[in-house]
């Protein structure tokens, strides 16, 4: 990060205005996305932005909370190639007609892609050449995922993947990087001036994440209640999440009941999973997306939290949301032994060997036996939360992100045919 990067808070805006392109998942349900419009309203920015549908998130256009969002339908969300293909040849075009009925002749100053996938390249160079300054926000290591989601590494599609990373990195004014692990891939893999790349780290919006009074009715008569929190896709672990819960089980019967919250393309298959293992609804319940009321009150009743993301190349250097915001409500965590997980949480979780359902079954029946311990764990992470890992300081890296972006544009257009 720049050493001015996050040291102070940017000038306000006095009504630019920013387009964020997102189709990973809906607005206001992508946390990171939505965090970063609240901040750059409250900075003085008119920010648009363009998303799939979704669950809870249905109409084409709307505003919440002075923030536009224009919408469009995707055929498919779910996994394989084909898919995919299909996925994206409806949300990129989509994106572009929303994108230019957001425009309508009014130039955005900046225009702001997330990943993944890297495919908006073309869309960013059409506003670059409208006058826009364009900013990359790296979620996600695409190739990575593809591997960790059964892609055959080095072949077509991963080479594919890494090209369309090299020319997202080329066509951006400003790289946003998710961690120090992302911003070394943007340095080395992507060649990005230092000077260009600010790291934002995702954080609960303590809007919406808080503690609140506990409901032991959701405990359904047990001691327990233990949660995944979450997106459910093949690289997420739910699978040992729920190989784990059966283990729990049979080790002490009807103390634990479990809660899977979020949605996914593997929800179903989890479900069958689930059912084949002699699970019931009663001992483990998929909730699907529910309002944030719904989850706070599941995240406060709860004794411990587990993040079962499973160690490969994507998830090791991957910050989990999931995690920060198990850390914010309080819950001690219990997660596998992954290099950003460890950054993230540092003594709010214990880790077990990656990829090792018995060892988070054994770690949770620890902690369940260690009220103390878990009161301690909580505390630690609530005072991360607040401190180093706080929102408020990952704001102000973006701010002066966005700053730096409209620098490089202004260059820009004082040496036209320069190099930006």
């Amino acid at each position: 990060m720049p050493a001015s990067a996050g040291s102070r808070q940017a000038p306000i805006a006095d009504g630019r205005r920013a387009l964020i392109l997102v189709e990973d998942l809906p607005v206001p349900f992508d946390r990171r996305v939505w965090g970063e419009a609240q901040t750059l309203r409250d900075a003085g920015w008119k920010v648009t932005i363009v998303c799939p549908r979704g669950d809870g998130a249905r109409r084409w256009h709307e505003r919440i909370d002075r923030v536009q969002i224009f919408r469009y339908p995707l055929p498919t969300t779910a996994a394989g190639l084909f898919n995919h293909v299909l996925e994206y040849a409806v949300a990129i075009p989509a994106t572009l007609l929303l994108s230019l009925l957001a425009w309508r002749g009014r130039r955005f100053d900046v225009v702001h892609l997330c990943n993944p996938p890297d495919f908006l390249f073309p869309i960013a160079g059409l506003f670059r050449a409208l006058g826009s300054a364009v900013i990359f926000d790296q979620h996600d290591l695409a190739p990575e995922v593809y591997v960790a989601q059964g892609g055959r590494q080095g072949g077509v599609v991963h080479r594919f993947l890494g090209w369309s990373e090299r020319a997202t990195y080329r066509s951006a004014d400003v790289v946003i990087a998710t961690n120090d692990s992302y911003r070394s891939v943007a340095l080395s893999r992507g060649g990005v001036d230092p000077s260009r790349l600010f790291v934002v780290r995702s954080a609960p919006d303590p809007r919406r994440i808080f503690r609140v009074d506990p409901a032991p009715a959701l405990k359904a008569g047990r001691p327990h209640l233990v949660v995944y929190l979450g997106t459910m896709g093949p690289q997420d672990g739910v699978d040992l999440f729920v190989r784990a819960a059966r283990r729990i089980l049979d080790e002490r019967p009807g103390e634990v009941r479990f809660l899977a919250m979020g949605g996914g393309n593997q929800l179903d298959g989890l479900r069958a999973l689930a059912a084949s293992l002699g699970l019931t609804d009663e001992e483990l319940t998929f909730t699907g997306r529910i309002p944030d009321a719904e989850l706070r009150t599941a995240l406060s009743t709860a004794d411990l939290a587990i993040s079962p993301d499973p160690a490969n190349d994507f998830n090791e250097y991957c910050t989990m949301n999931k995690t920060l915001e198990y850390m914010a409500i309080g819950l001690p965590v219990v997660a596998f032994d992954l290099e950003e997980t460890r950054i993230s949480a540092a003594d709010a979780a214990v880790y077990a060997e990656p990829n090792d359902p018995a060892g988070l079954a054994r770690l949770t029946l620890q902690l369940l036996d260690q009220p103390e311990e878990r009161a301690r764990m909580g505390a630690a992470g609530r005072e991360r939360i607040a401190g180093p890992l706080s929102w408020q300081r990952s704001a102000a890296s973006l701010l002066d992100a966005y700053q730096a972006a409209l620098r490089v544009r202004a260059s820009r257009v004082r040496a036209p045919g320069a190099a930006p």
